[in-house]
């Protein structure tokens, strides 16, 4: 893999290659990954029938692949961080699920497979990338007519800058400073209209709400922080 000319930051792969070793502990730096996780699924299996799909999760760190792959589904997962990819292979010795991981960029899978996929999941990583558009057009050659892209991400707005940053990085502590860069939060019109370039037919876009509290996560409610979007591959 040459990292050098994918489509990916190299000190972003360091920050979450520095998580690595606590990915999988519901109490470690990723709480809030892990407790996102039962709504992202239970989107996802809203509109995707999980049992026998091939789907493929992009930016993995393997929390939602693996629920996936509980539900059925068969699961290839890409990470460019080489700590989170081993890390998530031993987790496999435990949760004894089946996951292809992969340390690959979505761009390099797409050129290798296309029209491969019945769903594609992307979740939480787009903002963590220079060009997002390049990462849809990938997904959008990966899938195959019909097929589904589920995404989640954060809206560039001032309250996400004051729950996303100010808040859970600096009062809260729930993640470590510097997860997040406010300039690279994506509105939905952004999303949208790179979605249109990719020739892929945006279907929902829903609130994904975060109680820190209660420690639960639910879909509904404003997009003005977390959000997650569906989009179709015209058949």
């Amino acid at each position: 893999m040459n990292t050098a000319s994918a489509n990916v930051s190299q000190a972003e792969l360091d920050k979450f290659g520095a998580l690595a070793r606590r990915w999988w502990d519901p109490q470690g730096p990723q709480r809030p990954l892990h407790e996102l996780n039962p709504a992202r699924l239970g989107y996802v299996a809203g509109r995707v029938s999980l049992a026998g799909a091939r789907v493929l999760d992009v930016g993995c760190g393997g929390l939602l692949s693996e629920a996936m792959a509980a539900s059925g589904a068969r699961v290839t997962a890409l990470d460019l961080a080489p700590e989170l990819i081993e890390v998530a292979r031993l987790h496999l010795l435990e949760s004894g699920l089946d996951v292809d991981y992969r340390l690959q960029s979505v761009e390099s899978l797409a050129e290798e497979a296309p029209g491969s996929f019945d769903a594609i999941t992307c979740m939480e990583m787009l903002e963590h990338v220079p060009d997002p558009g390049s990462v849809l057009r990938a997904c959008a050659r990966l899938l195959k007519p019909g097929g589904v892209l589920l995404l989640s991400t954060l809206n560039r707005t001032p309250a996400a800058f004051a729950l996303a940053i100010v808040g859970a990085e600096y009062i809260a502590r729930l993640l470590p400073r510097g997860t997040h860069d406010y300039k690279q939060f994506i509105k939905p019109s952004e999303l949208g209209a790179w979605l249109r370039a990719a020739d892929l037919q945006l279907q929902d876009v829903s609130g994904l709400a975060y109680d820190p509290l209660r420690r639960k996560a639910w879909v509904g409610g404003p997009t003005a922080v977390n959000y997650l979007a569906s989009a179709v591959k015209p058949g």
